[in-house]
């Protein structure tokens, strides 16, 4: 009787250090599906970031003063608008991207940061006017707010880059 006892108290004590394994396993599982998703968000970030069209849109975009108007958009080239609509578009995805929590902040602001911001004060009057012409407030949208919320970062810097914000970081 004694044996059985001893028995089945190894038995709990075995079923319980089998439950805690099995915790501690998938902790670890959804700490490895957390890092795999991110960086597949980010893969995603850096492939339309990359495209030649999204390259072309930028490369004209840049070249823009800030707060261009509709008007001298319009009139600086048969497909410029269509070259500001991508540019728009690409950011809309992003400024989602990080609402939803599906890309951090931090990695945009890494990644194509000051690019946003940059853009956005090049496009940011012709996207009121759109608004306006087309009544259509939510123009846009993410976009705006994803530059506005890249600027509010604390140590967001578009005069520092990142090969002297962190030059003294270490592998």
């Amino acid at each position: 009787m004694k044996e059985l006892t001893t028995i089945a108290n190894l038995a709990e004590i075995i079923g319980a250090i089998i439950v805690i394994g099995g915790v501690g396993f998938a902790i670890i599982q959804i700490r490895i599906f957390s890092r795999q998703r991110l960086e597949a968000a980010a893969i995603e970030v850096i492939r339309s970031w990359q495209s030649p069209e999204f390259t072309r849109a930028s490369s004209i975009i840049q070249q823009l003063p800030d707060s261009i108007s509709s008007a001298k958009l319009r009139a600086h080239s048969s497909d410029c608008e269509i070259k500001a609509m991508i540019i728009g578009n690409t950011f809309e995805s992003f400024g989602v991207m990080v609402y939803r929590r599906i890309v951090p902040l931090a990695l945009i602001d890494q990644l194509v940061g000051g690019a946003t911001v940059q853009l956005w004060r090049k496009l940011a009057v012709w996207v009121e006017e759109t608004r306006k012409e087309r009544s259509h407030e939510f123009f846009y949208e993410w976009f705006q707010w994803l530059a506005e919320r890249l600027q509010e970062q604390p140590g967001f810097n578009m005069l520092e880059g990142a090969y002297l914000k962190y030059r003294k970081w270490t592998p």
